[in-house]
């Protein structure tokens, strides 16, 4: 597998959302007005009866209680997640600038951090799925961490001549198009979810990640929840479900980058991506039908709204899509940070727990502007707490 720095791939996705703050700013015309004012002062798709645009852009503003630790490394490693590459950017170009410290981060997929991490080739893993059971015990350093770290969407990006943003979705549409039993974009299913609007009589390029990916893993988690037929056609949800799947139609993209490239390449395509690669590359992506009933565009607020009223548990190892808040786009999830718990190398772990302690509050403030969501207050709060299990030597780093 191709490795790829952030400097090479995540600055340029990063480069085009805030320089321009682009989006798609047409709609299919099924949804009322449309507006050019978007979260974070970007542009993107904003329909009148959608939250999105709404929000007061206020950022969190969440205190580094912490004290820094002293002796830290000059540099450290990370590798995993593409979902997270952009905001990642942009948060290692601002701590280099204020601390010095360097952190390079390879962007290579959620499945390339997991095992990245467990050969403790990296001083952190990025995921945007939980390590399961039997990756915890395949960890060379013991019990690992789950630390969240920012709130993003997946959105279904689609290219079809004619076709603007907007168009509508819910699961079991999405579903059978993965499985390839909807060939066509005139299908009944998608004529009758989107009234009014000439659906060509034109194939469906389906395009899926070819590594193992958190992004496919937050897609095959709601299409899981959402569509029996997708279930039935992977065999059970053991199987429709993780960060590779038997993919029963489609050509393969590696990563964001390779998924988006490959729709932008190719008439008649959909692919599913993070929000910050579609808003990059300016591509169309629909509205998916929520668990109340509501077709939700993506944005800040309404991935925010995802995590609204929720319970996590101990360890934060769950699943964020299908919120029930009525304006939670479905498709959502974070990026935890994988850490092993007992860390021996003290100036690693003083840098380590330096960063990610910044990342989880000053670097919280950054989140909009790129069109991911900060976290919560609540999950903030717990991730921030997450730090206190980190130890060396078995001794706690922060109390």
């Amino acid at each position: 597998m191709a490795r790829k720095t952030l400097a090479a791939l995540g600055s340029a996705v990063v480069v085009a959302l805030m320089a321009t703050g682009c989006g798609s700013t047409s709609d299919t015309g099924s949804d009322g007005d449309s507006s050019t004012q978007g979260s974070g002062g970007g542009k993107q798709v904003a329909f009148a009866d959608q939250i999105c645009g709404q929000g007061s852009g206020a950022k969190p503003g969440y205190k580094n209680t912490y004290a820094p630790l002293a002796g830290g490394a000059s540099k450290l490693s990370g590798a995993g997640s593409t979902f997270v590459a952009p905001m990642l950017s942009v948060w290692t170009k601002d701590y280099s600038e204020q601390t010095k410290v360097e952190v390079a981060y390879q962007s290579i997929g959620s499945g390339g951090g997991v095992q990245q991490i467990s050969a403790k080739t990296v001083d952190f893993g990025a995921s945007d799925t939980p390590m399961k059971d039997d990756e915890f015990k395949a960890a060379k350093g013991g019990d690992i961490v789950h630390i969240p770290l920012t709130l993003g969407a997946v959105v279904p990006a689609y290219n079809v001549k004619g076709l603007k943003a907007g168009l509508k979705f819910d699961g079991p549409t999405l579903g059978k198009i993965f499985t390839g039993e909807i060939k066509t974009w005139n299908d009944p299913a998608l004529k009758k979810l989107n009234p009014g609007i000439d659906l060509p009589d034109e194939p469906i390029a389906v395009v899926h990640r070819s590594d193992g990916s958190g992004t496919t893993a937050v897609w095959t988690d709601y299409l899981t929840k959402e569509s029996p037929e997708w279930v039935s056609k992977l065999g059970g949800a053991d199987k429709s479900f993780g960060k590779e799947v038997a993919w029963p139609t489609g050509i393969g993209g590696k990563g964001n980058e390779g998924v988006s490239g490959q729709v932008n390449q190719t008439e008649g395509s959909i692919g599913y991506v993070e929000l910050a690669y579609a808003l990059s590359q300016n591509m169309n992506y629909g509205q998916v039908k929520n668990k109340a009933g509501k077709f939700i565009q993506p944005c800040v607020e309404t991935v925010s709204a995802d995590t609204e009223g929720l319970t996590y548990p101990a360890d934060l190892r769950t699943s964020l899509t299908d919120g029930t808040n009525e304006n939670a786009y479905p498709i959502s999830g974070t990026t935890y940070a994988l850490v092993y718990k007992n860390q021996t190398d003290k100036a690693k772990a003083a840098s380590l727990v330096n960063f990610l302690s910044w990342v989880l509050t000053n670097g919280q403030d950054d989140a909009e502007q790129i069109h991911y969501a900060p976290l919560g207050k609540d999950l903030q709060a717990k991730a921030y707490a997450q730090l206190k299990l980190i130890t060396l030597n078995g001794k706690p780093l922060v109390k």
